[in-house]
């Protein structure tokens, strides 16, 4: 490299941090955060911490040294935004972390997905914890039960709430209706969980009579909390379509109706899978209504229309709450921690399933 070259260089890089100036900061802050803390007591949360602190003021301070003001606040600015970020996440990873620790056990049970608690005692629980047997029971009921219950009421909202938010896109025009449509979808939007499960109990206590608890009960229930999900969703999607797209349609003779179903839709779709994956997740670990609705079961009720029906959230609210055998708790954790890492699994698959919709019916964009 030429003298002249090697003086552009040092002339474009003068004022600046060299690259690996943030990873030198980063290290002595770990090693200087660690020495305090095993001064006053070493955990990892308060290591964490101060190394934190100490890396956003040596790098700040560094900056200000060497690039100006200008450059440290930006460098203060993209810790600020970095360090909220990972304050946020740690919920996360806590969540998940604690989930998996204590679910893979009971989640690798034998018989764990594909039995029931039909006939389980406590004495069974006991001869497990005393003897080292193995933990019988399992979740295939409640899975079950979820599934046909969170089925059911989607197939109640989606139609519900799509048509509400093609009324409110297309039709709805600020009229006086779809004006007190979005009002009260505003407020059920807010409407806590126990109470929809006491209307939708209060509605077939009147209608079929009193002491009804079925799946389909629950399912009618969950419908109130995900409709005005759903209708939210599906009406900010709507509205981001372009009118020239309608338009156009009109343009060609197309009537409205088929042009809402084949050009507005399609082009929507993608937001459409989004707000219902979303409305699913909203209800699908839902507890209280369930109870109110559905009641508990311990044997496997295929019936969405008769019967008490369980279902996973339910399944760990009894198994915590109440276990098999109240001397000894530990299996029964151990079925409720699995459950809970099911219904995990669920939501996230239900997550794959909406991207996988969206990216099947999105419309095509090549020439």
């Amino acid at each position: 490299m030429t003298a002249t070259a090697v003086r552009k260089r040092s002339a474009l890089t003068k004022g600046q941090l060299p690259k690996f100036a943030p990873y030198i900061v980063l290290a002595v802050a770990l090693i200087v955060g660690a020495a305090i803390l095993a001064l006053i007591g070493f955990n990892a949360f308060g290591w964490g911490l101060v190394s934190a602190i100490l890396f956003a003021v040596g790098l700040v301070s560094w900056s200000g040294a060497v690039e100006g003001a200008r450059k440290a606040k930006d460098r203060l600015a993209t810790c600020l935004v970095v360090g909220a970020f990972l304050i946020a996440l740690l919920p996360l990873i806590s969540v998940i972390w604690t989930v998996l620790v204590n679910g893979i056990p009971g989640l690798i049970t034998p018989g764990f997905l594909g039995t029931s608690m039909n006939g389980v005692t406590g004495a069974f629980d006991n001869k497990a914890a005393e003897e080292g047997a193995p933990v019988l029971g399992g979740i295939y009921h409640a899975l079950m039960g979820t599934i046909q219950i969170t089925l059911l009421a989607t197939v109640i909202s989606v139609p519900v709430g799509l048509l509400t938010s093609i009324y409110l896109v297309e039709y709805g025009n600020d009229r006086p209706l779809a004006r007190a449509i979005t009002f009260f979808v505003d407020v059920m939007t807010g409407i806590p969980s126990i109470v929809a499960g006491l209307f939708a109990a209060a509605f077939f206590f009147a209608i079929v009579g009193p002491g009804t608890k079925t799946g389909a009960v629950a399912a009618v229930a969950l419908s109130v909390l995900m409709i005005p999900v759903v209708v939210r969703s599906s009406e900010e999607m709507l509205k981001i379509v372009p009118n020239e797209l309608r338009e156009a349609s009109y343009a060609l003779g197309v009537r409205k109706w088929r042009t809402i179903t084949k050009v507005v839709i399609p082009t929507a779709i993608s937001g459409i899978a989004s707000g219902v994956t979303l409305a699913i997740a909203r209800v699908i670990g839902e507890t209280a209504p369930i109870l109110v609705t559905a009641g508990f079961a311990t044997t496997i009720n295929n019936n969405v229309f008769g019967g008490w029906m369980a279902s996973l959230p339910t399944f760990i609210y009894t198994q915590i709450l109440n276990p098999t055998s109240p001397s000894n708790p530990g299996p029964s954790d151990q079925r409720a921690w699995g459950a809970a890492l099911v219904l995990i699994i669920l939501v996230m698959l239900l997550n794959l399933g909406a991207r996988l919709i969206a990216r099947i019916f999105a419309p095509k964009t090549g020439r």
